[in-house]
């Protein structure tokens, strides 16, 4: 059984810095494209990053490009995603998911962590 556990979430300030985790196991790593989703309440999880099983391709959101970074190290089977120059409006609940392929849809990921809470203070 495949299974996703996320960490690194907390509270930081506006401007300040994070970097979430996410370690896979119960399958093989390296077939999954991965991906970290971001949901608060009332609106629909969104997509703030993908990358591919090899690490060569990269997804971003628009709100994210140039402040956050998501990396994989597929020996030690998890994917990052570190985040510079946070904003309150980043104060998300964030998931990582794993796939066959990168997709802006979480449903098409086959796996889905519990999510880490990230809350920026203004």
């Amino acid at each position: 059984q495949v299974q996703l556990i996320e960490s690194g979430g907390g509270l930081v300030q506006a401007g300040g810095s994070l970097r979430l985790s996410c370690a896979v196991s119960g399958g093989t790593f390296s077939s999954f494209a991965m991906a970290w989703f971001r949901q608060t309440p009332g609106k629909e999880r969104e997509l703030v990053a993908a990358i591919s099983r090899s690490g060569a391709i990269k997804s971003y959101a628009e709100s994210v490009k140039g402040r956050f970074t998501i990396s994989r190290d597929n020996a030690k089977n998890t994917v990052s995603l570190q985040m510079n120059g946070l904003k309150p409006e980043d104060t998300a609940v964030y998931f990582c998911a794993a796939g066959g392929s990168i997709s802006y849809f979480s449903v098409a990921y086959d796996y889905r962590g519990q999510g880490t809470q990230v809350t920026v203070s203004s």
